[in-house]
This record gives C-alpha cells, sequence and structure tokens, in this order.
C-alpha cells in the first residue's frame, strides 16, 4: 500500500469493544502519534495509561521513535480506543516485518480481546442485578 502524499506505509486494524482503529504505521518517522487529526497527548488528556497501552508494541520491541503514526479511531470510549489502537499497531508492526509476530503473539498484542458488555436482560435492571426482592 502506499501513500501518495507521505509515501509508503504498513496498515493494521485493531478492535477492543466497540471500538475500531486504523492505523497507518510510516517507517523512518520521528516517533509522532497522531489520533483522529490530535497529538496523542492532546487526544487522551490526562490519562497517562492510555499513552502507555498505545505504546506498549512499540516498547515490548525497543524500538523506540524510529516510526510515526497517524490513526483514524471511531467508536466506544477512551479505554477501548487505546486498545483497539495497540491492537492495530501490532498487526501493522506483523506487516512490516513478520519476524515481530512471535514476540507479539507471546506479549499478547495480536488477540482480539473478545470481552463486551452484556446485554440488560427483561425483568432485570442491568445486565444481571435484580429488583430488590420484597417478603411482604
Amino acid at each position: 500500500m502506499a501513500d501518495t502524499i507521505r509515501g509508503d506505509y504498513y496498515y493494521g486494524m485493531g478492535r477492543r469493544k466497540t471500538a475500531v482503529a486504523r492505523v497507518r504505521l510510516f517507517p523512518n518517522g520521528d516517533g509522532s502519534i497522531t489520533i483522529n487529526g490530535k497529538n496523542a497527548q492532546a487526544y487522551f488528556g490526562q490519562r497517562e495509561q492510555l499513552l502507555a497501552t498505545v505504546a506498549a508494541p512499540l516498547r515490548a520491541l525497543d524500538l523506540g521513535n524510529t516510526y510515526t503514526l497517524t490513526v483514524r479511531v471511531v467508536g466506544g470510549g477512551s479505554s477501548g480506543q487505546a486498545g483497539a489502537i495497540r491492537h492495530g499497531l501490532a498487526r501493522a508492526l506483523v506487516r512490516f516485518n513478520p519476524d515481530f509476530k512471535a514476540a507479539l503473539r507471546k506479549a499478547g498484542y495480536l488477540t482480539r480481546d473478545p470481552r463486551m458488555k452484556e446485554r440488560k436482560k427483561p425483568g432485570l435492571k442491568r445486565a444481571r442485578k435484580a429488583p430488590q426482592y420484597t417478603k411482604r
């Protein structure tokens, strides 16, 4: 895949809960991460844990600031979006270099997290919370 403006990139799609992230990985970059047109620090605000989640595959492979990322992410909340970006980044890294697959698989970054919000059931207040029982 090639981008006519910024050169060649490697693509990965990641999902988590209801969030979907489309990640473009540009080799020989400056280490910047752009999410929906904003800097990653501006996008996630004060939540350093989410920034650490996004950059986890790069840290696992000791790649540092050798890549530039541009991300489009939709759906879900901030935590789900961070997990989706991590999943997409790991997939893009495997497309870039298949030798990374074993390390990323061992760290658990290539596995789609299947946990979803449980649906509300009829007769209950939430998925499992029942109304309070009254004897009389």
